[in-house]
């Protein structure tokens, strides 16, 4: 049941003054949308993240995790060992967050092919 709470703390998309907006722009970063897919099977270490990602330079790994970190989808933990270690995991709130996720990503998945070929059909066209 959604109480009175619930529904003043929540967002509205279409208000161009909402913060809502803001949260679509994190969720709806490619590599937000692959580094939530990577940790939904447990925690990796920076290298076996960026691995497992592909194709994303150091500092944009970076940068999108410290994002991430400061959203409160996923946590860094640091361990005094040498050399230094340090694991990516989900939140409970990233976690809740791979769902809608995974439907996106495997509609994105059973699309590609019709989706390229609209784009090459329109550009064959001079549009």
């Amino acid at each position: 049941m959604v109480t009175k709470a619930d529904q003043l703390a929540r967002g509205n998309a279409f208000d161009p003054d909402c913060p809502t907006r803001v949260v679509l722009d994190r969720i709806g970063d490619k590599w937000t949308v692959l580094v939530i897919g990577a940790l939904g099977d447990g925690p990796l270490r920076f290298t076996e993240l960026r691995h497992r990602v592909g194709g994303v330079a150091p500092k944009v790994l970076t940068q999108t995790l410290r994002a991430m970190e400061r959203d409160g989808l996923l946590t860094r933990t640091v361990f005094a060992q040498v050399p230094p270690r340090v694991d990516y995991a989900l939140t409970e709130l990233g976690v809740s967050l791979g769902g809608p996720i995974a439907v996106l990503t495997d509609w994105a998945e059973a699309h590609v092919g019709r989706i390229v070929a609209a784009r090459d059909e329109f550009e064959a066209q001079g549009a």
